[in-house]
């Protein structure tokens, strides 16, 4: 709901303004949105392909960026950006469908810290397997290494200018 705002209102200022830079810049953040739907729709179709009905495609995201690491739900979250996601409800149904395994932490009662459980390594594995076999493919979509590191370097460029102005809530 508010990306679709921040679109409107993006296109809204588009259209007030004529400076190239101004209509890149909104193109990328509408693209950013746009790749993150998609990709999360190809997760969605290879979960449908393996019959996997107990987790979602953000779930399945959530358990691929956990990997074979242990931590917290607020380190999960703070490592994955999850875009509209609420981790800890997610956390709780992957628990529930054995996903996942938690446990308290002896040192702080608090503090909860998951790891993936057998089902969730195995679904994990299929994951990077899938992902592997994307990368392999990125040929026939014209896309080789060269384009990709100049990609995720204007991407991560991107970012710390976001993050500044996060951190400094410097106004526009």
């Amino acid at each position: 709901m508010i990306l679709d705002v921040l679109s409107f209102t993006l296109m809204e200022s588009l259209d007030k303004r004529d400076a190239p830079v101004n209509h890149s810049y909104y193109e990328v953040i509408l693209l950013v949105e746009r790749l993150h739907r998609h990709f999360l729709e190809v997760v969605k179709v290879e979960l449908d392909a393996r019959g996997v009905q107990d987790i979602n495609n953000v779930q399945a995201l959530i358990l691929y960026n956990l990997g074979r690491d242990e931590m917290t739900v607020g380190e999960l979250t703070a490592r994955g950006y999850y875009l509209g996601s609420n981790v800890s409800y997610n956390v709780k149904n992957m628990v529930e469908n054995g996903y996942l395994l938690q446990e308290r932490s002896p040192h702080d009662r608090r503090s909860v810290r998951v790891k993936l459980s057998d089902k969730g390594l195995e679904l994990h594995g299929h994951l990077e397997a899938f992902f592997e076999q994307q990368v392999a493919m990125l040929g026939e979509a014209n896309l080789n290494g060269e384009e990709l590191a100049g990609l995720l370097d204007a991407l991560r460029k991107l970012e710390r200018f976001w993050t500044t102005i996060i951190n400094y809530n410097r106004g526009v």
